[in-house]
């Protein structure tokens, strides 16, 4: 059964219903290092971020949250674990969204607690579940963290939301590898109306952290499953954004900022293509036009996909053509490709 889109306003953000994929992500400061945390936070907005969580894990960092509310735009949601005053410090700080466990906040009363807060102030919470966090009973019953496992454990958690009443929720339940999380999320898609957050935890350095989130996430985005993402990376969280909006641009169903393509080379190529592309890359960096650029290594392909691209470049030997909207503009000697493709760039982006 197609499950029905429920709609929730993050700040000044809408999820879910017919609303686009949003791209989140998180800082990795101490959250009461205001200075670190805003200037992060801050990158993060450049690069596209549409929402931004922080880790709020004691006192410290609850009492910086309204500072941190005040001087960044976008949306903020703060991340509790164990404490249940810490989110109810969080929304009195004027936090717009929290995202909590309940298996580890504990008695259902400091649950309740912070859903009659939230719902006071019409702040909006993500119930987050884990694989890596299962309640012991669970883990008894299925003995490992199955997508069953996980699925029941969102039940649990969801009944006391739905005993008080409380829809204006978000939900995510990540298992630690790309099967299970895609399981589970499907799961999901069938038994509930609320908006779904992707991600795929501990998936690792950007590699192989990119690779897995993109197969995993991409998997089900192209099944309209998931309103928002974020991409979990052991590196910069901007790194994050631009993997995100790769995943999205790649189905369709984001464009934002310059999206480089480049061929593989092979024994055909006879330009250095590597420094050319690398180079390209490096100055695409300060647009913040969407637009697709091709940089193709030999005349077997490159013609015709320099040509389907906004701008490209299709090498030959020791030249290139220069494209820009599917018409030939140049032919020029290798060392000047660079320069002359971001000439034609600026003549016609506005066009």
């Amino acid at each position: 059964m197609k499950r029905k889109k429920r709609v929730v306003k993050i700040g000044g953000i809408k999820i879910g219903g017919k609303n686009q994929v949003v791209v989140q992500s998180m800082t990795k400061t101490k959250t009461h290092n205001i200075k670190a945390t805003v200037q992060q936070i801050k990158r993060l907005e450049k690069a596209g971020c549409e929402i931004v969580r922080v880790a709020v894990v004691d006192k410290k960092d609850s009492a910086v949250l309204n500072r941190l509310r005040k001087a960044v735009k976008v949306p903020l949601v703060a991340d509790i674990h164990f404490d249940y005053r810490l989110a109810i410090q969080a929304i009195d700080a004027g936090i717009d969204k929290i995202r909590i466990n309940p298996g580890n906040i504990g008695e259902s009363w400091k649950i309740a607690q912070i859903i009659e807060k939230a719902k006071d102030s019409g702040i909006p919470i993500r119930v987050g579940v884990n694989s890596g966090s299962l309640p012991k009973k669970i883990l008894n019953k299925y003995k490992h963290p199955t997508p069953e496992a996980i699925v029941e454990t969102v039940n649990d958690s969801l009944a006391i939301f739905e005993k008080k009443r409380f829809e204006n929720l978000v939900v995510s339940a990540k298992g630690a590898d790309v099967m299970t999380t895609i399981a589970v999320y499907k799961r999901l898609y069938r038994l509930f109306d609320y908006p779904l957050h992707l991600g795929i935890t501990e998936a690792g350095l950007p590699f192989r952290g990119g690779l897995r989130s993109a197969v995993g996430l991409g998997i089900l985005l192209a099944q309209s499953i998931g309103d928002t993402i974020r991409v979990s990376l052991t590196a910069d969280p901007v790194m994050e954004v631009v993997a995100a909006y790769e995943i999205l641009d790649s189905l369709g169903l984001r464009q934002h900022n310059p999206v480089l393509i480049s061929c593989p080379t092979c024994g055909r190529c006879d330009i250095k293509l590597d420094r050319i592309v690398n180079e390209v890359e490096r100055r695409l960096k300060r647009y913040n036009n969407y637009m697709k650029v091709a940089v193709m290594g030999c005349v077997v392909n490159g013609p015709g996909e320099a040509k389907e691209a906004d701008f490209g470049i299709a090498c030959g030997k020791r030249t290139g053509l220069i494209f820009a909207k599917g018409e030939e503009v140049k032919r020029v000697r290798e060392d000047l490709l660079v320069s002359e493709l971001f000439e034609v760039i600026d003549e016609n982006i506005d066009n």
